[in-house]
């Protein structure tokens, strides 16, 4: 397996994927880029200098995390729209205090109330952009 593919494939098995609780997974996402930065890190110098565009990984590597999502979405649990775009924000979220973000880098360092806050802010925008009522934009 060549060397991006690894990469992209330890941030992806990083935690446990869980459709039915998108707000969860970009937590415990958030708490691995706490614990680990250096995969972010990786995947960000994998972004900028080897792959600028197009998805990271393999395509069927997704595969499943997006089949769960549209079966989801199908029992009404998660909003409509494409399942690898609802995916990609999720992540995009979960990143957003992380080595790799444009606002602040959050380290484990950090005062735990500091953690919390952000913990609940997440899953509260994760829940508020997958929520089965908000029609997807034309």
């Amino acid at each position: 397996m060549p060397f991006d593919a690894v990469i992209a494939d330890q941030l992806m098995s990083a935690v446990a994927f869980d459709a039915d609780d998108l707000p969860g997974s970009a937590v415990a996402m958030y708490d691995a880029n706490l614990r680990d930065p250096r995969l972010v890190r990786l995947l960000t110098w994998l972004r900028l200098e080897r792959q600028p565009t197009g998805s990271l990984g393999r395509a069927v590597d997704h595969e499943p995390k997006l089949a769960a999502t549209a079966r989801a979405q199908a029992a009404g649990r998660v909003r409509p729209g494409d399942p690898f775009d609802l995916f990609t924000l999720v992540l995009s979220m979960a990143f957003a205090w992380s080595a790799a973000s444009i606002g602040y880098a959050a380290t484990a360092d950090e005062p735990d109330e500091e953690h919390e806050r952000r913990r609940r802010l997440l899953a509260a925008c994760v829940r508020g952009a997958i929520s089965p009522g908000t029609a997807p934009p034309d």
